[in-house]
């Protein structure tokens, strides 16, 4: 019988030395990186700003109250209007007895 070849690390490679190896492997290595690193990035960022989304709900609620408020407002301009309009009548009104008499 004959005893089964011992294979060297070099023989078990193939055809690519071992700096082509290391290179492949660090290109590898580096290509990953670029691609999870945005993904890793937005996970953090989404875990971490778990209370966030309470801060917004905060500031929309704020928002809503403050469109309240400037409908609120327009109302009271449109009556302000309406006043100023019925007093302008109300002095053109009695000016004109005025004009007459002269």
């Amino acid at each position: 019988m004959r005893a089964a070849p011992t294979l060297r690390p070099h023989d078990a490679g193939g055809i690519l030395s071992d700096a082509a190896a290391t290179i492949m492997l660090l290109a590898v290595c580096a290509t990953a990186g670029v691609i999870f690193w945005p993904l890793a990035r937005a996970l953090a960022r989404r875990l971490e700003g778990g209370g966030s989304a309470a801060g917004l709900e905060g500031e929309l609620d704020g928002l809503r109250n403050r469109v309240d408020q400037l409908e609120q407002g327009q109302g009271r301009v449109a009556e302000l209007e309406e006043r100023l309009d019925f007093a302008e009548r109300l002095l053109a009104q009695s000016r004109e007895p005025d004009r007459l008499q002269r």
